[in-house]
């Protein structure tokens, strides 16, 4: 991970992609959360809770195994690939990629500096003695697997943020953000409600040019704070923005 990046200097814009479910879903991965409050049939408190994930120790690993095995069934969609490609175009030092989501289709598409702000699906972590290590596609076995630094079992949890969690992630994407503090930064934000990450709270009053794209309306998102606001798939837009991004940046 390329923490450096985020040591901030202020005389050189950004291009900073940020994005949610939304682009990912074309993928076949489902949306965080759907409307009646259920994660792929399951409470979020019973998967994903920081307070109450070792009592459900069996059901947690088990979403997460599952979760991972169907990693192997998707693919990049387009709009993974071109944001590959406008990084390679631009350059790594010009683009911060953020993202929510916690698949690896960013990874095989090439794109090898992102940052994931709420965890990696194919990591582990070990909350006994710190160690995090690459699982990729794979089941964690509870009966057999173990943390490989210091055997523990009970301790190990997928490397995910649970809700009530701390989100050490966040600090990087701050400083980041304060890029679109600068006049020829440009902000382009995919597939996210904002309930979650407060996107308008760190763009607000920013100078950078910003570029919205979501499915629909989010009650979190004021779209008047965009200067180009797409209500339509990623996959069916993402060259509209490419196109923006290229009239903007003047680097």
């Amino acid at each position: 991970m390329y923490i450096e990046k985020f040591n901030i200097k202020k005389s050189k814009p950004k291009i900073i992609i940020f994005s949610g479910a939304g682009i990912s879903a074309p993928s076949g991965i489902s949306t965080f959360r759907d409307k009646d409050g259920l994660w792929e049939n399951h409470k979020i408190d019973e998967v994903c809770n920081e307070g109450t994930w070792k009592n459900n120790f069996k059901i947690v690993h088990d979403f997460y195994n599952e979760r991972r095995n169907q990693l192997e069934n998707v693919e990049p969609n387009i709009a993974h690939k071109v944001v590959s490609d406008i990084i390679y175009k631009y350059g790594e030092d010009n683009v911060i990629n953020i993202t929510q989501n916690v698949d690896n289709l960013f990874e095989r598409a090439n794109v090898t500096n992102t940052l994931h702000v709420h965890g990696e699906l194919t990591k582990m972590q070990c909350e006994n003695c710190g160690h995090q290590w690459n699982i990729g596609n794979k089941s964690f076995d509870i009966k057999k697997d173990k943390c490989p630094n210091c055997d523990s079992v009970k301790n190990v949890r997928p490397k995910i943020v649970f809700f009530g969690g701390s989100a050490p992630m966040y600090k990087y994407m701050s400083r980041a953000f304060e890029y679109a503090s600068l006049e020829n930064s440009i902000v382009v934000v995919i597939g996210t409600m904002g309930n979650v990450v407060p996107i308008d709270a760190y763009l607000k009053d920013k100078k950078a040019k910003k570029i919205l794209c979501n499915m629909e309306k989010s009650k979190y998102i004021n779209e008047k704070n965009y200067d180009n606001v797409y209500y339509e798939s990623i996959t069916t837009v993402i060259d509209k923005i490419e196109k923006n991004i290229e009239k903007y940046w003047t680097n």
